[in-house]
């Protein structure tokens, strides 16, 4: 019971609602409450009690499929139009108001729709149907759909005028799926964006692939957010074969039965991170994703949310907290002369009002300006920033082990590590550079050794793959790298300079590194190579390669691939909208016994996820390449970043 509190719809949050999985009767009366947000989610609501308030609209109770029993008295602007709808909406509710509506409810879904679906179809055959040639344009098609929308809402009347407000609302939402069914129009069946924002800037397509610098600074957050979500017009299924040509051994059978356990399913498509919020926007590419960590709140830990469903994704002049489950876009923050290419979160534990010490998450965001924002979310404030670097800052990571310690990586070819300090309550905080690493070329990806974390780092660079020593006890704060790493090569020899634009750890010694030599992942060991540099000055070392994983053969550069240790996964993007998923786990234990020898043939992916066919404004959406793709530690969750403002957002099935 949430009754006689002085409610605002602003209070109704979705992040707490959406984890109430379990609750049915929800007491919401004698509020103040004008709509519903769309995204409360209560999957298992059965009785709801609305009385009081000011509701002016009924068509979000959608989301509540089990809804029962709804009461709403005493809402001055709702009338029996809203009666009608929700009898439409809810196949469920039998009592509304107190009175049974079965018999009503059922009239108004089925005779009701029924005499209303065969008076649009004879609309648009009497009057528009010869109104569309042959071949169309999708101009010519936008351009009747419009107008037939407009008539038939005008024209098609059935009932007493009384209901004529929920007749138009019917006849629009029979009108559009007949279009689609008849013309292969794409539904747009989103609701509008609550608010909208209103700078239009204007559009910079700017890249990593061409870095440069900027100046000036400006930084809001905002929960109002131009959220549009594409409906995919065609979902396909995914049990991919990829065309390898070599036969697989038993033990990389991809049975039906296998491929079935990987599935996903899409869940949500997000244009979220738009200049100026234009919904025009299908260049800005997207770079980075990172899950939260969850908040360890002792016996309070929710035991249904096991893995955090939040995630903050970057990309053009904003950052983004998704709630992966809803799509809902909890938080957005935005700086206008920026461009981001790289987000990472950290726990601080933090005094900051009532002098009790408590965890929250920070997260650090740079890009562009060679600048790390430093964010407390939960406080929707960004409370400083570092000035790192006088170039851009390709990518950003945290210390597993040292919370306030951060690595910047620049196109300065240096990575310099951090200590962020700790806010007082005032937010004040010291920050100090403890290292600058040399690197000989940009630095575009980093890891740091799971089981040495505070020893050794390692990263992709723009000409090869090096190891630094990063221990603090020693003196010299500037250091060249310990080790650099060499490859095969296209003519069977071994080099040194490649682009290395992917690299990961997949377990305490497997690394995953992707160089742009057309389609080409390896897994390597960092003890077996590393062992082998010896005591000696000797700096280049062979990496002891485990296998190769078949991918894409484009020699497209900055599709990044990522692992998810706890399930023995690999996840790496392509040039087509394509997601190659590789399940390494028959794999993992023959490669850490001494004798693990080289896998002869390259491994193919367990399953491939295809792009599915989005339109955007009818047009469908063409050359999307993957930059990024992230799950959560738990792999229920897949965020997919394109190069064209969108972040797809699949769940395994």
């Amino acid at each position: 019971s949430l009754s006689k509190l002085q409610l605002k719809t602003g209070d109704l949050d979705p992040r707490l609602f959406s984890r109430l999985r379990h609750l049915q009767k929800l007491d919401l009366s004698d509020n103040l409450l004008d709509k519903f947000p769309n995204s409360l989610t209560l999957p298992d609501l059965r009785v709801l009690n609305c009385n009081n308030n000011k509701l002016e609209d009924v068509t979000a109770l959608k989301q509540f499929p089990l809804l029962e029993e709804l009461t709403y008295e005493n809402n001055v602007y709702l009338t029996l139009n809203d009666d009608y709808k929700v009898m439409f909406l809810l196949q469920n509710l039998r009592l509304l108001n107190g009175k049974d509506i079965t018999k009503l409810a059922n009239h108004v879904r089925r005779v009701n729709s029924r005499k209303l679906t065969s008076k649009v179809t004879a609309h648009w055959e009497k009057f528009f149907r010869d109104q569309l040639p042959e071949k169309y344009t999708a101009e010519q098609v936008k351009s009747i759909k419009k107008k037939f929308l407009k008539s038939v809402q005008t024209n098609v009347v059935y009932g007493p005028s009384s209901l004529s407000e929920f007749t138009r609302w019917r006849v629009k939402m029979i009108a559009e799926e007949f279009l689609a069914y008849s013309l292969g129009l794409e539904l747009n069946t989103d609701p509008e964006p609550e608010e909208k924002m209103d700078e239009n800037e204007e559009e910079s397509t700017e890249s990593p692939r061409e870095a440069a610098e900027d100046v000036g600074q400006v930084g809001d957050f905002s929960s109002s957010i131009n959220n549009v979500t594409l409906t995919p017009s065609k979902r396909k299924r995914n049990h991919s074969k990829p065309g390898s040509g070599n036969k697989r051994s038993k033990s990389q059978a991809n049975t039906e039965e296998e491929a079935e356990d990987v599935s996903a399913e899409p869940l949500h498509f997000l244009q979220c991170h738009s200049k100026g919020n234009s919904r025009e926007d299908f260049k800005t590419q997207l770079w980075s994703c990172v899950f939260e960590p969850l908040l360890d709140c002792g016996a309070r830990k929710d035991p249904i949310v096991s893995s955090s469903r939040t995630v903050a994704t970057c990309g053009g002049e904003s950052v983004c907290l998704i709630d992966c489950e809803t799509g809902t876009v909890l938080k957005k923050y935005k700086v206008a002369t920026e461009e981001f290419f790289s987000v990472a979160w950290t726990t601080l534990t933090m005094v900051i009002s009532d002098s009790r010490k408590k965890s929250h998450n920070i997260l650090a965001a740079a890009g562009r300006r060679g600048i790390v924002k430093l964010i407390h979310v939960a406080a929707d404030f960004c409370y400083g920033e570092i000035k790192a670097h006088k170039k851009p800052i390709a990518t950003v990571c945290f210390s597993p082990t040292r919370e306030t310690h951060l690595f910047t990586a620049s196109y300065d070819k240096r990575i310099a590590l951090w200590d962020i300090g700790i806010p007082d309550c005032d937010y004040n905080f010291k920050a100090s550079q403890l290292l600058v690493l040399e690197a000989l070329s940009i630095p575009l990806r980093i890891a740091l050794v799971p089981t040495c974390p505070d020893q050794y780092l390692l990263a992709g660079c723009e000409g090869g793959c090096f190891a630094w020593n990063i221990k603090l006890d020693k003196e010299q704060k500037s250091r060249p790298f310990e080790a650099l790493f060499q490859f095969p090569d296209e003519d069977g020899g071994m080099t040194t300079s490649h682009r290395v634009d992917g690299l990961a750890f997949l377990n305490d010694d497997v690394i995953v590194s992707k160089s742009s030599k057309p389609g080409c992942i390896y897994l390597w060991s960092w003890n077996r190579s590393f062992e082998a540099k010896g005591k000696g000055y000797q700096r280049t070392v062979s990496a002891v390669i485990l296998a190769e994983l078949e991918w894409s053969t484009t020699d497209l550069s900055y599709l990044t691939l990522s692992t998810c240790p706890a399930k023995d996964y690999v996840f790496c993007g392509d040039e087509m909208g394509s997601v190659w998923m590789y399940n390494l786990s028959n794999y993992t234990s023959a490669w850490s016994s001494a004798k693990g020898k080289r896998s002869d043939k390259r491994i193919p992916p367990t399953q491939i996820l295809k792009w599915p066919e989005l339109r955007a404004n009818g047009e469908q959406l063409s050359e999307v390449l993957i930059n990024n793709v992230v799950s959560d530690p738990t792999f229920t969750y897949l965020v997919v970043l394109t190069s064209v403002n969108i972040t797809a957002i699949w769940k395994k099935s």
